[in-house]
């Protein structure tokens, strides 16, 4: 099996690619700090990806951002710029959509295939009681229908193909140490495992859902 995750400098996505690996994987791992991925250019995507030959059998997007420079998640109306707007829609929903893009040549045709973005419970409209953290919420929304949408494509071309958006839940990492406060957390490498694990249990039947790291789905 071969993989290919975005984003592997990160603490989630340094998990999947040892987890991955693990697993008998041969991997690749792409990131801004490492290769110069920048998620946000798609000039950029399409110069790491172009270059590479598929198939990969899994493919995950493990990038996203709650702070952008100094901009912390808006808690009211009052703090809500178009700035920040731009900024989150460029690195939580343009970003992995154009990683779908130029990567979807890379999936199998002919062999179940994975392609999965992480997302978050907070970008559901559904689920939303709270408020707050506007342009983050958007902007995930924003990646599971662009994730959805992708997937109805790429259905009527790869028929054994899984492609969704996963909730990893509250992973101890330097973001959530900023902004999760008191939230029972896991460690980036069970997250790791539980993303694995929901990724192999998923069907096409289920391809372009949004599912948390149990595998349950999550209302839009």
């Amino acid at each position: 099996m071969r993989a290919l995750v975005i984003g592997a400098s990160g603490g989630i996505g340094a998990a999947l690619v040892a987890g991955l690996t693990r697993q008998g994987a041969e991997v690749l791992g792409l990131s801004r700090s490492i290769d110069g991925l920048d998620i946000t250019d798609e000039a950029s995507i399409a110069t790491h990806l172009d270059q590479l030959s598929g198939p990969f059998d899994t493919v995950i997007v493990a990038t996203g951002a709650l702070a952008l420079g100094d901009r912390a998640p808006e808690k009211s109306l009052r703090s809500l710029t178009g700035a920040a707007l731009l900024g989150q829609f460029a690195v939580n929903a343009m970003g992995p959509a154009l990683v779908l893009k130029h990567a979807a040549r890379l999936l199998p045709r002919d062999r179940p295939a994975r392609f999965a973005a992480l997302s978050a419970r907070v970008g559901s409209i559904g689920d939303n009681a709270l408020g707050g953290w506007y342009s983050y919420r958007a902007a995930k929304a924003a990646l599971n229908q662009l994730i959805h949408t992708g997937a109805i494509e790429l259905a009527r071309s790869h028929p054994q193909a899984v492609v969704v958006s996963l909730h990893p839940g509250h992973v101890s990492t330097g973001l959530s140490a900023a902004f999760g406060g008191t939230l029972p957390s896991v460690s980036p490498d069970e997250a790791a495992n539980h993303i694995l694990g929901v990724l192999d249990q998923l069907t096409p039947a289920e391809t372009g859902g949004f599912f948390d790291w149990a595998g349950k789905p999550i209302v839009w």
